[in-house]
C-alpha cells in the first residue's frame, strides 16, 4: 500500500527527535520551547500548541512527595516519557526534563493534528478535528499512547518528539496560570501557542499580551 503524504512527511523527519541535552534545561524553558515541536506515535502526529510545567519544588508536581516506586520515572534521566493515568480513566503524556535527580516534567496539553487524523477519530469518536487533541487525554487517546510508553525514550520511541520543522519561524508563545489545580495554581507555567484554535482552553487575555517569540 502506497504511503500517505502524510506518513511520507514523518519518515522525512525521522532523525529530527530532539536530543537529550534539550530536555536537560529548566523545566519552563522546556515547556516554551515545545511550542510548535511534533509529537508522533505510530502513524499519527501533532503539533504541540499547549504545555504546563512541573516541579519537585512546588505541591502541584506529582515529585513534590520525594522519589516513590510511582515518581521514580520523573527523576531519571532527561528525555524519557512519563505517562500516569489520572483519575483511573486519561493516560497523560509527560516529557521528564532537568538533570538526573531532579523531578520536573512537561505536561503536553494540547495538540494540532498533523499526521492519522482518521485513525484519531476512530479512536475518539469524534469527527471534528478541533476537537481530536484538544486536552492532555483527548490527545493521548487519539495518539494511543497509553501506560506502556511510561519511561519511553523520546528519541528512540515508540513515542517520540520532533522538532520543529527547518526553517519555521519561532512561534509567539503565551504564558499563565496552569489548569486544573488547586496547589501552585498562581505560577505562570501554562505555555501555548498564541492564535491557536486547538487549545484545551482559551488563554486569558493576560497571557496574550505577554505573548512573545520564543528563543
Amino acid at each position: 500500500m502506497a504511503a500517505t503524504r502524510s506518513e511520507a512527511r514523518l519518515r522525512r523527519r525521522s532523525q529530527a527527535a530532539l536530543p537529550r541535552s534539550f530536555y536537560e534545561r529548566p523545566v519552563t524553558v522546556v515547556a516554551r520551547e515545545l511550542i510548535g515541536c511534533v509529537l508522533a506515535h505510530g502513524d499519527c502526529a501533532g503539533l504541540i500548541v499547549e504545555t504546563e510545567a512541573y516541579h519537585q519544588s512546588e505541591p502541584a508536581c506529582h515529585a513534590y512527595v520525594g522519589y516513590t516506586e510511582r515518581t521514580s520515572t520523573l527523576f531519571g534521566p532527561p528525555g524519557l516519557a512519563y505517562v500516569y493515568r489520572s483519575y483511573g480513566i486519561h493516560a497523560l503524556f509527560n516529557a521528564v526534563c532537568e538533570p538526573e535527580g531532579v523531578g520536573a516534567a512537561v505536561l503536553v496539553r494540547a495538540l494540532q493534528p498533523l499526521a492519522g487524523q482518521a485513525l484519531m477519530r476512530a479512536r475518539r469518536g469524534v469527527s471534528a478535528e478541533l476537537a481530536l487533541c484538544s486536552g492532555p487525554g483527548k490527545l493521548t487517546q487519539a495518539l494511543g499512547i497509553e501506560l506502556a510508553a511510561n519511561r519511553c525514550d523520546l528519541r528512540e520511541g515508540p513515542v517520540r518528539v520532533l522538532g520543529r520543522a527547518d526553517g519555521a519561524d519561532s512561534p509567539r508563545v503565551a504564558a499563565g496560570p496552569r489548569i486544573g489545580i488547586t496547589k501552585a495554581a498562581e505560577l505562570p507555567w501554562r505555555f501555548a501557542l498564541a492564535g491557536s484554535r486547538y487549545l484545551s482552553r482559551p488563554l486569558p487575555a493576560s497571557g496574550l499580551a505577554r505573548a512573545r517569540h520564543a528563543r
